[in-house]
């Protein structure tokens, strides 16, 4: 038994945070899932370190070249055939648990960041085009995308919120979603087959605040902000999806939204490689990790729940975020300021992806 399994008894998820054609046709996915991982994520940043520093996608490029009319459609083409192999790999997973995991993650377009009816569009083609059962569409929890995440679950698309820094953040994803599917319930439609996770991101929080701190001369709360947020956010999940108005959905089928913790290579070397997977561990979650994480967790980690519930947990942690604003801490403006930085990250990687494959597209015609 690998400590994933572990995991897994104690209701937590693991899925890997990469994606590449050579991991996915040697059969190295196949060896993680053996060990445990039920799942895959991508992002823009993702895609463009395996196109431009690999050699994995040479001969697709040779291919495509000629045939497709513009650089985005070279990347789709990419893109979409690795998420379908990702995802008919993990379809064994995605039948055993009954459509509740083995899913792989393909985001939409990040400069849709702040577009509703772009995000829709694009995010319902790209749907259509992969066309398997257990992709998630990622959808950033933006003013703009959290609309966007209500339609298109009511569409009946499975969505991965993701970009996720605060409570705010957070509680707007999950309320979307429940009103998506109520929509979706009220059309008729099947709400027993949408997924859907909320990705709550954690060490770029500690990195900012942790920055904040140090600048004060305070050590004392270092590397709590990350942690504490979402533990808060683990306790909502239980709060909202209870009562009467999540108990009309799960009476039809209704899945939970599970919160997904996201960004969870430590960026503080002070700071144990497994932080943001030992602190985290409870029933109902997803843990996505990059290799190294993965590899440091089936190495030395932790597998014991971590995640609380209950009114004296609740109070303890708002203590903690009281002494931090104590320290002069707005975590509401230091996590809207990182949504807001993340956002720009993606699309600044989607470009410089697009323009790799832009210069691999001329190499390969010349040669």
């Amino acid at each position: 038994m690998s400590t994933l399994t572990e995991l897994a008894h104690l209701g937590q998820s693991v899925w890997l945070d990469f994606i590449r054609r050579s991991f996915l046709v040697s059969g190295e996915l196949q060896r993680l899932m053996e060990l445990g991982v039920t799942g895959v994520t991508s992002n823009p940043t993702i895609f463009q370190k395996a196109i431009a520093e690999s050699d994995d996608y040479v001969a697709a490029l040779e291919k495509l070249a000629g045939r497709c009319q513009t650089v985005m459609d070279v990347y789709e083409a990419l893109a979409v055939e690795d998420i379908r192999t990702a995802a008919d790999i993990l379809l064994p997973v995605f039948r055993a648990t009954g459509g509740a995991d083995g899913f792989v993650s393909l985001e939409v377009n990040p400069h849709l960041a702040h577009d509703t009816k772009g995000t829709v569009s694009e995010a319902l083609r790209l749907f259509e085009q992969v066309d398997r059962p257990n992709v998630l569409i990622k959808v950033p929890a933006t003013d703009e995308g959290i609309p966007a995440l209500a339609r298109l679950i009511a569409d009946g698309v499975n969505v991965n919120a993701t970009l996720i820094f605060s409570l705010a953040h957070y509680e707007a994803i999950v309320d979307a979603y429940i009103s998506g599917l109520e929509k979706l319930a009220g059309s008729g439609g099947d709400v027993s087959r949408v997924a859907s996770v909320a990705s709550f991101f954690l060490s770029r929080v500690d990195a900012a605040v942790d920055q904040r701190l140090k600048a004060n001369g305070n050590t004392e709360l270092l590397g709590l902000a990350a942690v504490t947020n979402a533990r808060l956010a683990y306790i909502r999940f239980g709060e909202i999806f209870s009562g009467e108005r999540w108990e009309r959905l799960a009476a039809q089928g209704a899945r939970v939204q599970r919160p997904l913790w996201a960004s969870t290579s430590t960026k503080d070397p002070d700071y144990p490689d497994t932080k943001y997977v030992d602190e985290l561990i409870g029933p109902q979650t997803v843990n996505t990790m990059p290799p190294a994480t993965l590899q440091a967790f089936l190495n030395h980690g932790k597998p014991e729940q971590t995640l609380l519930t209950g009114q004296t947990e609740k109070t303890k942690l708002a203590g903690t975020l009281d002494r931090l604003a104590a320290q002069g801490i707005n975590l509401d403006q230091i996590t809207d300021d990182l949504q807001t930085k993340g956002v720009a990250s993606f699309a600044k990687s989607f470009d410089m992806l697009l323009a790799s494959i832009k210069k691999r597209c001329a190499e390969v015609a010349a040669a």
